[in-house]
Parts: C-alpha cells; structure tokens; sequence
C-alpha cells in the first residue's frame, strides 16, 4: 500500500493503483484529485476497455509523428492538410504548436496550408532560431513563393520575439501579415474561441503597416 496526498489528507491505494495517479497526475492540466478520479474510472472498465485504451496509447506514440512538409503531427509522411488538393497553396499560416493548427481548424474559415514551428524563441530556456523549424520554413517559403505568410503566434512575450523576428526574415520573399489582437496579451491560440480566431485572423495586417 502507498499514501497518496490529496488536499489536506492522506489516502491509501494499493501500489499498483498508486503507480497510476501518480503517472496520471504528469499529464498537463491534471491535478491529484482529477488523476484520482480518471484512476477509479480506469479501474471499474472492462479489462477489454482497459486494454483498447493501453493500446491506443501504444499505437500513438509509435505510430503519430511529424509531418515532413509543415511539421504538424501525423501518422503519414505527409499530413492530411498538406496533402489535400483543396487547400490554397497561396496562403501560409505559421503556428507555434500543432494545438494552434487545431484551434483554427475548428474555425472552417482557413482555407490555406500551416507551418508549425515547433514553439517560440525564448533565449531564457535556450531555444532559439536553430531549435525550431525557421530554417525549413524560409526554404519553403522561397521555393514555393505564397502570395501571404500570416504569422499567428500567441502575443506572448516570446510569441512577439518570435513574430517579429519571422516578420523581418520573410518579408524579402512574400507579403507578411499577423493576426489581430483580438486574443489577449500572454493568451494561448488553443484556449480561444472561434470567434476570437476568426476576427484575429479577419483583421490581421501587413508588417509593412505596424
């Protein structure tokens, strides 16, 4: 048996139960009390449900990679996105994270192609250009020339870093333009709504004009 803190008391599972709140309790967002629930739920599921979910998360992580073209996850060389005749090659979106390829998906307003950088310059942890897929984009960029490259970037203070520092490396190649700040400064591109999405992306503008 093994204590578990939750609140102010102590808890007693049995070990092996322990072992999953406490492998649980890593995931983002998912807390001692959250993880000691999801563990309860997992526990009082058929061993077949128990074991469909075991594997899922098996076949995920071996088989969802990075797309070669714009990085974003997929369990294909190419992403379903990249590889889709339909989408407009003229229209570059750069993103930070494949969340942010998600939330504006949700949307159904963009109709172009993505490039996920992997996340956002911050010299404080030691990521800079060379630590994001900024070098892959700029060959891109040059060698299939969009008519737009819309930079949307959470408003962070690294976002900001990184969107002014791809505002001034792409503007030689093709129109630059970010996204409005309808989102609020510090906030994630995951976290809003679509409306929000849509008005930022509606109102973005050229770095020529800020």
């Amino acid at each position: 048996m093994k204590g578990i803190h939750t609140g102010d008391k102590i808890t007693v599972y049995a070990r092996p139960l322990a072992r999953l709140i406490e492998q649980l309790q890593r995931l983002p967002g998912i807390g001692p009390k959250t993880a000691q629930r999801l563990a309860l739920h997992v526990i009082k599921r058929s061993g077949d449900e128990v074991q469909d979910l075991a594997q899922a998360l098996i076949n995920a992580k071996k088989q969802v990679g990075l797309c070669r073209e714009c990085f974003h996850l997929s369990a294909d060389p190419i992403c379903e996105i990249c590889s889709n005749p339909k989408r407009d090659i003229k229209t570059l979106c750069i993103v930070a994270d494949s969340r942010d390829v998600i939330a504006l998906e949700k949307t159904r307003e963009y109709k172009g192609k993505y490039h996920v950088l992997g996340g956002v310059m911050s010299p404080i942890d030691g990521v800079g250009a060379e630590q994001l897929n900024i070098e892959a984009l700029v060959r891109r960029v040059s060698q299939q020339q969009p008519q737009e490259v819309i930079v949307a970037i959470s408003p962070s203070m690294e976002g900001e870093t990184t969107t002014l520092y791809l505002g001034q490396l792409l503007k030689p190649f093709t129109k630059v333009t970010r996204i409005a700040f309808g989102l609020p400064v510090g906030g994630d591109l995951e976290y809003a709504d679509e409306v929000t999405l849509v008005k930022a992306l509606e109102g973005r503008q050229e770095f020529d004009s800020i």
